[in-house]
C-alpha cells in the first residue's frame, strides 16, 4: 500500500517593504532591533577601590619601631590584622569591652574581609560583602536591602560607629514584615555596636597618627586648615575618625 504524503508548502512571501518617494522598491534597509543594554563595568573601578581600600587600611594605625623598615612599621599599631583566624579574633576580643572591634582578611573564597567585633553576648564576626567598588555588610536579615554601602571598610567602620548607626538600626526595625518574624529575628540576631577598635597587640598606634584622628573628629574641613602642605597630605592620606 503506498501513502500519499503531501509535500512541504511554501511559505508566503514576505511583505515588500514600502520604499519612501523617490526611492527604487527594494532598496530600503529595514530598521534593527534597538536593545536597551547596560554599559559594561570597567574592572579599573574594582582595581583603584581595592587598592585605596587597603591602602587605607594599612594606614589604620601606623606605629613607629626600632630596627625595622617602613613597611615592617606599616604591619603594627593598627585596627586591620590581616591574615589570622576567627578563633584568633575571637580569643583576641574576649575580654575587651562590647563594641570593641577589628578586621581582618576573610576565610571564606568569596569574601575578602570581615569584621570580628564584641558584642553583649560574646565575640562574632560578620563578612563584608564587595559589589562594584562598594563595600556593605553581609547580612540574613529582611532588611538587607537597606543596607548602606561604602566605597571602603574605614567608611563603613566610621558609620556604624557615629549617631547615624542609631537611626539606622530604627529603620531597619520598622521595615520588618510582621510582629512574629521581627521577634524571631531578634531573638536569632545581636545587635551591633562599634564603639572602640582593637590594634594588633605589643603595639600602639603613632603619636602622628592620634593627631590625625583629633583633628578628623574635630575638624568638618580639615584640607582648610592653615598647615603646611606636608601636613595636610598627612591628613588626606587617612580621612578619617577611626
Amino acid at each position: 500500500m503506498i501513502l500519499c504524503v503531501p509535500g512541504p508548502r511554501a511559505l508566503p512571501a514576505a511583505p515588500a517593504t514600502e520604499a519612501p518617494r523617490g526611492m527604487r522598491a527594494g532598496t530600503v534597509t529595514p530598521t534593527a532591533c534597538l536593545q536597551s543594554t547596560h554599559p559594561p563595568w570597567d574592572p579599573t573601578k574594582d582595581l583603584r577601590a581595592i587598592a585605596s581600600n587597603f591602602c587605607y587600611l594599612e594606614n589604620s594605625g601606623m606605629a613607629i619601631k626600632k630596627k625595622r623598615t617602613p613597611f615592617q612599621n606599616s604591619c603594627f599599631g593598627r585596627w586591620y590584622w590581616g591574615a589570622v583566624t576567627a578563633a584568633q579574633a575571637h580569643a583576641a576580643l574576649q575580654e575587651a569591652s562590647e563594641g570593641a572591634f577589628l578586621v581582618r582578611d576573610s576565610s571564606h573564597p568569596l569574601y575578602m574581609l570581615t569584621l570580628s567585633v564584641r558584642t553583649a553576648r560574646g565575640p562574632t564576626s560578620i563578612r563584608i560583602q564587595y559589589s562594584s567598588a562598594r563595600f556593605l555588610l553581609d547580612s540574613s536579615s529582611p532588611a538587607r536591602p537597606s543596607l548602606s554601602s561604602f566605597p571602603n571598610v574605614p567608611s563603613l567602620v566610621q558609620h556604624y560607629m557615629g549617631p547615624k548607626s542609631k537611626a539606622e538600626e530604627g529603620e531597619l526595625a520598622k521595615e520588618a514584615p510582621s510582629k512574629s518574624s521581627q521577634e524571631s529575628v531578634q531573638s536569632a540576631s545581636v545587635v551591633m555596636k562599634l564603639k572602640r577598635a582593637v590594634y594588633k597587640p605589643h603595639s600602639l598606634p603613632s603619636l602622628q597618627h592620634l593627631t590625625r584622628l583629633v583633628i578628623h573628629r574635630h575638624s568638618e574641613c580639615p584640607e582648610q586648615l592653615p598647615l603646611p602642605k606636608p601636613l595636610l597630605r598627612y591628613l588626606q592620606d587617612y580621612p578619617f575618625k577611626v
